[in-house]
């Protein structure tokens, strides 16, 4: 999982896009994954660098789905 750290119980990267408008279309389609799966990160926008969150609070920590939407949100941001 290129580029994702394990940070307090949870995977987080930084995404930084070409364009303000480019990180606001990444994260409208991170939405749609993450609502679509019924499973939610934590996202931070600053202009065009994009912080991803990814844990399960219920589990207490990073499980298997919170890997497997990691890797789909790299796919999202062509990373």
């Amino acid at each position: 999982m290129e580029g994702w750290q394990e940070q307090d119980d949870a995977l987080v990267r930084e995404f930084e896009l070409p364009t303000f408008p480019a990180a606001i279309e990444f994260v409208d389609r991170l939405a749609e994954l993450a609502e679509s799966e019924n499973h939610h990160p934590d996202i931070d926008i600053r202009y065009r660098r994009v912080t991803v969150r990814w844990t399960t609070h219920s589990e207490g920590g990073v499980t298997e789905k919170d890997r497997e939407m990691a890797e789909r949100t790299s796919t999202l941001a062509g990373a």
